[in-house]
C-alpha cells in the first residue's frame, strides 16, 4: 500500500509502505478519507510523535470500509465505518482496535464521517468528562471556526450550554454564529479577557494558552474548569495564584492522543449513544472547508497552517 511519509526536509511524499497486519482485537479499514488536525502539523515538524504501536505516518481520523475483522464481532467486511487513530490515517489501509470505530452516520459521506472522530471525541472528553458540562453552563471555546471549534460549539449547544468563542475575522464570526455561538470575540479587534469578564465561564477548552491565559483565567466563574489542550499562543503565562485558589478554579491539562485505547473506546461509545442521531438528522453538522486528493496533502497542510479553514479539511483516496 501507499502512505504519506515525511521526508528529512519536512516535505511530504506518497510512498510504498508495508500493508498493516491486524492483531486479534483489530480490524483493517480500506481508507476512503482522512481528516486533518493541527496535531498533524506538529508531527510533521517532529514535535508530536505517535504513541507506541501506531504507524509513523500522520492521520488521527479516517472513514472507509472494513476489509478484515474478527469473526463474530460487531464489524464485517464491507461495513462503512469511521475511526479514531493514534496515527497512520494518511494511507490506503489502517489497522485499528475494533472499539475505536463507529458506523458512518446515516446520510453522511465518507469525507464528512472522517471529520467526526478526533474533533468530536476531543470535545466530548474535555467538555463532558473533564469539564462536567451540564445544561445552563457557560462554555468558552478558543478558535470556534476551526475543525475542532466547529465540533465543540455544536456539542456544547446540544447539551444546553451558552457558548462564548473566539475567531480571527468577520467571516469566521458569521460562521460560528451559524453554528449557534452566543458570544463571539474577534481576537484581532477586541480584548478576550475584557469580554470574558462580562460573561464569566464555567468551562473553557483552550487550544491557545500563552500570555492571555492568566488574565482570562482571572475572569472565570467560581469553581470553573479551564482545560488547556494545546499552546498555540505560547507555552508560558503568569497567573495570580492567590485569586486562583480563593475562587477554587481548576486548571487542567488534557490530550486525547495519549489516552488509553480503553478510555478512547469509552469516549466513542458516549458519542454514539448521545450524538449519532443528531448527525443523521442534521441537528449537528459536519462542515468541510475543502477536500483534496491525498497526494495533495502538502497543500492541505498549508490551509491549516495559514488558518484559512472554516471547518475541516479532508484528504480523499477513493
Amino acid at each position: 500500500m501507499h502512505a504519506i511519509l515525511i521526508n528529512d526536509d519536512k516535505s511530504l511524499a506518497w510512498r510504498e509502505v508495508p500493508d498493516p497486519v491486524r492483531k486479534d482485537h483489530e480490524m483493517i479499514i480500506d481508507v476512503h478519507a482522512a481528516a486533518l488536525n493541527r496535531a498533524d502539523l506538529m508531527q510533521r515538524e517532529g514535535n508530536y510523535p505517535p504513541p507506541p504501536g501506531w504507524p509513523e505516518w500522520m492521520g488521527l481520523e479516517v472513514a472507509g470500509t472494513v476489509a478484515e475483522a474478527p469473526a463474530g464481532g460487531r464489524w464485517k467486511p464491507g461495513d462503512r465505518v469511521c475511526a479514531l487513530l493514534g496515527g497512520g490515517g494518511y494511507a490506503e489501509k489502517v489497522a485499528v482496535p475494533v472499539d475505536m470505530a463507529l458506523p458512518v452516520p446515516a446520510g453522511l459521506s465518507m469525507p464528512e464521517a472522517a471529520a467526526i472522530p478526533e474533533a468530536f471525541a476531543t470535545s466530548y472528553l474535555n467538555l463532558c468528562i473533564e469539564g462536567g458540562m451540564k445544561a445552563g453552563d457557560t462554555v468558552f471555546i478558543q478558535a470556534g471556526a476551526s475543525g475542532l471549534g466547529m465540533a465543540a460549539v455544536q456539542l456544547a449547544k446540544a447539551f444546553g450550554a451558552k457558548v462564548v468563542t473566539t475567531v480571527g475575522s468577520s467571516d469566521k464570526e458569521c460562521f460560528v454564529r451559524g453554528l449557534g455561538a452566543d458570544v463571539v470575540i474577534n481576537r484581532k479587534t477586541g480584548s478576550t479577557a475584557e469580554i470574558l469578564r462580562r460573561h464569566p465561564v464555567d468551562i473553557a477548552m483552550d487550544c491557545a494558552a500563552g500570555p492571555e491565559l492568566g488574565p482570562c483565567l482571572a475572569t472565570m466563574a467560581r469553581g470553573g474548569r479551564w482545560i488547556v489542550i494545546a499552546t498555540l499562543g505560547g507555552a508560558e503565562s503568569t497567573l495570580d495564584m492567590v485569586d486562583f485558589f480563593k475562587r477554587g478554579v481548576k486548571l487542567i491539562g488534557s490530550t486525547l492522543r495519549s489516552r488509553s485505547d480503553e478510555m478512547k473506546a469509552r469516549i466513542l461509545a458516549g458519542l454514539e449513544t448521545e450524538l449519532w442521531d443528531s448527525f443523521s438528522s442534521g441537528r449537528i453538522r459536519v462542515l468541510l472547508h475543502e477536500t483534496l486528493p491525498i497526494t495533495r496533502a502538502g497543500e492541505a497542510h498549508e490551509i491549516l497552517r495559514k488558518q484559512e479553514n472554516l471547518g475541516k479539511v479532508v484528504l480523499t483516496l477513493r
